[in-house]
């Protein structure tokens, strides 16, 4: 099948999103204090929601890429290099701030509908504009501007990001209380998922800058 990339870029893909499911952020302190506060249904149904909302972001990226790619392939190179430096900053702040990670449980009020909380998590998805712009850095690092299946490779690497993380970020869900206390008691075992994204996301940085280079 021409859409799927080589072994080597799925593998390298796959480490990539592991990396990225298991450090805690905004999405995961949404999940966690939701089951936390209203029961695992209510935060899987929030990150069914977000999941929803990424391939939407999934869908509207691979467009404009693949169009980037079909007008201008060196400006498709210009945006995976100007991509690199976005991860390598993203590499320097996961190390100097670290992860936040804060899932409380809410005190007294009403619990929300499964639909309600399936919505939470397309909203703050969709109204992130960290996660298009994360999508519109991070899938061109595994796609060359030359390649002419690029265009159904940029979609079918979204939708694998989403279909890797739902098995990385459910048991997380349900395990909230366990998961929960183990960052707040362990805040090495959150330092360490610092280090492994900063370390990964530098490495594909330096990857395409230097295969820039050599071109």
């Amino acid at each position: 099948m021409s859409f799927v990339p080589d072994l080597s870029v799925l593998i390298q893909f796959a480490v990539a999103t592991f990396i990225l499911a298991i450090t805690p952020g905004p999405d995961m302190t949404l999940f966690v204090g939701r089951a936390l506060s209203e029961g695992r249904a209510a935060g899987l149904a929030c990150m069914a929601g977000a999941l929803s909302g990424c391939v939407i972001h999934t869908t509207m990226v691979a467009v404009g890429l693949s169009a980037l790619i079909v007008a201008s392939p060196e400006a498709f190179l210009v945006l995976k290099v100007c991509g690199a430096g976005y991860l390598i900053w993203l590499a320097f702040n996961a190390i100097r701030h670290g992860s936040a990670f804060k899932p409380e449980k809410e005190a007294g009020g009403s619990s929300h509908s499964l639909f309600r909380n399936w919505a939470k998590g397309v909203g703050i998805n969709l109204l992130n504009p960290k996660i298009i712009l994360f999508f519109m850095t991070f899938l061109p690092q595994f796609v060359s501007a030359h390649d002419p299946h690029a265009p159904g490779k940029l979609f079918f690497l979204g939708l694998l990001f989403i279909v890797l993380s739902v098995p990385i970020t459910i048991p997380m869900v349900l395990a909230a209380d366990g998961f929960a206390s183990l960052l707040k008691k362990s805040p090495r075992v959150t330092r360490m998922t610092d280090y492994l994204f900063a370390g990964v996301f530098s490495a594909f940085a330096l990857k395409i800058l230097s295969a820039h280079a050599r071109s």
